[in-house]
């Protein structure tokens, strides 16, 4: 099929957000149109000329802003003219003349080729001429935090070029500027949408190329959105993940397929284990699940396993391990216990006087259990493997 029948049968528009572009618009207008009619043109309040461009274009949608209030509430305009148009998919595309239209085929075949639901993103080419370092930095900055967000694992999420399934858009979006861009392909991916990078082709002409980026206040937005999202991943999304991925399963199923068999190596997986046990039994009370997640991402290994492991103080063991923690501590400092204080004994005057007691011996418990655990763990996997 060629890319008309493709985007016909799939309901696609294209939208193109501009504000002050008139030196490009007509280019990137005319580019588009030679693969389809079904654009939608929203101007935010441009100041340049143009609205008068526009009024050449009669065959196209239009929407004419009074105010610039940013790139992502231009968005946001325009996907849901485009979901009352009765589309499925957007692709965007910037109107600076830094996209080439005859890269929307690439968009549209990837997604006949793909499972459904899918959103995709144009990944640029970094190392061409007159890419300004900042943006080739940003784009790393944005790539990690995407990764430590959802898990997934791209080369570019800072492209603007991009395939979105309207109708796994998020209601409620927070953000209108740049860092809106940001936003919606992380609660896009947290909505279950596969989120995939195809190759594009990128110009970067300073004598046409008008940015509007403004490198100080909008990292500092783009800053307090990532916190924001890692603070709901790990509080939420991560959990939430987990506890579905369970619910789904009896769980013997969920043992043998999550957990023995996932695609980390038994060595990942016997890690995990440990950094899990060590967080659970760790003075680190309140903060054993976020950290279990936490680390488990920067390390790479698997945040399942650190997870349920950091599991190992519940509520029946905590004054065991207390215990054990402050008879460990006292061989170290020359204090000798002789007896389980009970629960009335641990008190503020308890703890005060055995604050540096029970810190010492339950790091040095965490460490013992977790080596342990971790050991044995890896001893059953490669019996499990030979079996």
């Amino acid at each position: 099929m060629n890319t008309q029948t493709l985007s016909t049968q799939y309901n696609i528009c294209v939208i193109i957000p501009t504000y002050n572009n008139a030196k490009t618009l007509r280019r990137v207008i005319d580019g588009v149109l030679k693969y389809t009619h079904d654009i939608l043109v929203i101007n935010d309040g441009s100041t340049d000329e143009t609205s008068v461009i526009l009024q050449e274009y009669r065959c196209i949608d239009k929407i004419e802003l009074s105010t610039n209030k940013g790139k992502g509430n231009a968005l946001q305009i325009g996907f849901k003219k485009a979901i009352e148009l009765g589309y499925d998919y957007a692709i965007t595309i910037d109107s600076d003349g830094q996209h080439f239209p005859k890269d929307i085929p690439v968009f549209i075949e990837k997604l006949h080729e793909s499972p459904l639901p899918l959103l995709l993103i144009g990944s640029r080419n970094m190392t061409t001429e007159n890419v300004p370092k900042k943006s080739s930095f940003g784009n790393r900055f944005s790539n990690f935090w995407f990764w430590f967000e959802t898990g997934i694992c791209l080369t570019d999420t800072q492209s603007g070029y991009r395939l979105y399934p309207l109708h796994y858009i998020p209601k409620n979006l927070y953000t209108n500027k740049f860092e809106f861009e940001i936003e919606i392909i992380v609660r896009i991916a947290w909505n279950g949408v596969s989120v995939e990078n195809v190759p594009i082709d990128v110009l970067y002409d300073p004598t046409e190329r008008v940015s509007h980026f403004r490198p100080f206040k909008d990292f500092t937005r783009i800053s307090i959105l990532n916190t924001v999202l890692v603070i709901i991943a790990l509080g939420y999304i991560k959990p939430r993940d987990f506890i579905r991925s369970f619910k789904k399963k009896s769980f013997k199923r969920f043992l043998k397929e999550d957990v023995l068999q996932a695609d980390d190596s038994n060595e990942v997986k016997a890690l995990s284990v440990t950094l899990g046990a060590f967080i659970g039994i760790a003075p680190l009370w309140g903060l054993q699940s976020f950290l279990s997640i936490f680390l488990a991402v920067v390390f790479g290994w698997n945040k399942v396993i650190s997870f349920a492991a950091s599991n190992i103080s519940i509520p029946p063991v905590i004054p065991l391990i207390v215990f054990a923690s402050l008879w460990i501590g006292s061989l170290f400092i020359g204090q000798p216990l002789h007896e389980i204080p009970s629960l009335e004994e641990i008190n503020a005057d308890f703890i005060k006087n055995h604050l540096y007691q029970y810190l010492l011996g339950s790091v040095l418990l965490a460490t013992i259990v977790s080596i342990i655990l971790g050991s044995i763990t890896y001893a059953f996997l490669l019996r499990n493997n030979k079996k």
